[in-house]
C-alpha cells in the first residue's frame, strides 16, 4: 500500500511540475486564461471575474485528461506538415471536407485541434443559451487551453519536440521553460476581446501562423547549441523530492533572446483569441444575462467522477496518449 502512494505521489508531480510534458507548461496556460478574463465586455466581465480562480486553476484540465483519455490528445495539436507544404491548401479547412478527403482515422492519428475546438465553440454556445454555470465555466477553461495550444508553432508539425532533427527536448524548452523564467516581464496588455464572424477562419489563421514559425523555432535552438558547450545547455533542479534536468538558465535566456518576443507574441495572441472566442459563443447565444448565476463553489458530480477516473488511471499507471507536450 505504501509503495502504491509512493507511486502515485510521484505520478502526480511529474504530470503537475514536468516542464518536458506540457503545452505552455501549467504556469502558461493558467496565465493565459487568468489575463484572458481581463478581454471580456463587461456584460461578461463580472461573472468571469467572480469565478477567475476556477477559469485559472482548470485552464490545465485537458492536459490531465489527456493521460486517461485515449481521444483527448488529437484535439491539442495538427501535425499538417503530413499533408503537405505550407500554406496547406490540399487540406480542407472544414471537417467533413477533410474526412471525405483524408478519412477520419487519417485525421485523428495526426491531429484534429481545427476542427475539435469548433464543436468546443459550439457546446459554450448552448451552454450560454441554457444558462448553464458549470458547463460555462468548464468550457470556458478547456477552449482557453486549446487556443493556447494552437499557438504554439510545435502543435502544428510532425516534429513536435524535435525528435526528428536531434533535438528532443526542445517541445518544453520553448513553451514551458522559457515562458516560466522570463514570463513574468512580458506585456499582457492585449485591449478587448472583439466579436468573430468566421471563428474556423480565425482557427485556421492561427494554426497556419503557428506553422510558419517552426523552422526559426528550431533552427534557433540548433543555431544556440553551437555556441553552448552541451555541459552548460541543461542543470539539474529540485523539485519537491524530485531532481530533475532541465535546460539552464544561460540556455534558456540565449534561446528567448534570439527568438527576440516570439513567446511573448504568442501568449499575448492566445490571451486575445481566447476572449474573443469565449465573446463569439456569448453573442451567438443571443448576450444573455450573466449578472445572477454567482460563483462556482464546488465540483459537480460529473466533474468529481472524472477527477476520481483520472486519479486512478494514474495510480494504475495507465497513461495513454503519444508524448506530444501538448
Amino acid at each position: 500500500m505504501k509503495r502504491t502512494i509512493v507511486i502515485f505521489c510521484l505520478l502526480a508531480f511529474w504530470i503537475l511540475t514536468s516542464s518536458f510534458s506540457n503545452t505552455w507548461g501549467f504556469w502558461g496556460h493558467k496565465r493565459i486564461n487568468r489575463i484572458a478574463v481581463f478581454t471580456l465586455p463587461q456584460e461578461m466581465f463580472g461573472f468571469y471575474k467572480e469565478n477567475i480562480e476556477y477559469i485559472t486553476a482548470n485552464a490545465v484540465n485537458p492536459d490531465k485528461r489527456r493521460y486517461a483519455v485515449k481521444s483527448e490528445a488529437p484535439k491539442h495539436y495538427i501535425d499538417i506538415d503530413h499533408y503537405g507544404k505550407y500554406p496547406y491548401e490540399n487540406v480542407p479547412r472544414k471537417w467533413f471536407d477533410a474526412v471525405e478527403k483524408f478519412t477520419e482515422d487519417t485525421l485523428i492519428a495526426y491531429g484534429i485541434a481545427p476542427w475539435s475546438l469548433q464543436v468546443e465553440l459550439y457546446k459554450l454556445t448552448k451552454a450560454f443559451e441554457e444558462k448553464d454555470k458549470d458547463k460555462i465555466l468548464r468550457l470556458s477553461a478547456d477552449i482557453g487551453h486549446y487556443i493556447g495550444d494552437i499557438h504554439v508553432p510545435l502543435h502544428t508539425t510532425k516534429n513536435y519536440n524535435g525528435q526528428l532533427t536531434n533535438q528532443k527536448g526542445i517541445h518544453g524548452l520553448w513553451e514551458s521553460r522559457v515562458p516560466e523564467l522570463f514570463g513574468d516581464d512580458y506585456d499582457y496588455f492585449v485591449g478587448k476581446a472583439v466579436y468573430l464572424d468566421k471563428p474556423l477562419d480565425k482557427t485556421w489563421e492561427i494554426v497556419l501562423e503557428s506553422n510558419s514559425k517552426v523552422e526559426e523555432v528550431l533552427e534557433l535552438e540548433r543555431t544556440i547549441t553551437k555556441q553552448i558547450p552541451e555541459d552548460k545547455k541543461y542543470t539539474y533542479e529540485e523539485r519537491g523530492a524530485t531532481t530533475m534536468r532541465t535546460y539552464s538558465v544561460e540556455f534558456s535566456k540565449a534561446y528567448q533572446d534570439a527568438l527576440a518576443d516570439l513567446q511573448e507574441d504568442k501568449m499575448r495572441k492566445s490571451i486575445i483569441n481566447i476572449g474573443s472566442f469565449w465573446m463569439t459563443a456569448w453573442v451567438n447565444a443571443g448576450q444573455p444575462d450573466l449578472s445572477n448565476l454567482g460563483k462556482k463553489e464546488t465540483l459537480t458530480a460529473k466533474e468529481q467522477k472524472e477527477k476520481e477516473e483520472l486519479e486512478k488511471s494514474l495510480n494504475e499507471g495507465n497513461i495513454k496518449g503519444r508524448e506530444h507536450g501538448n
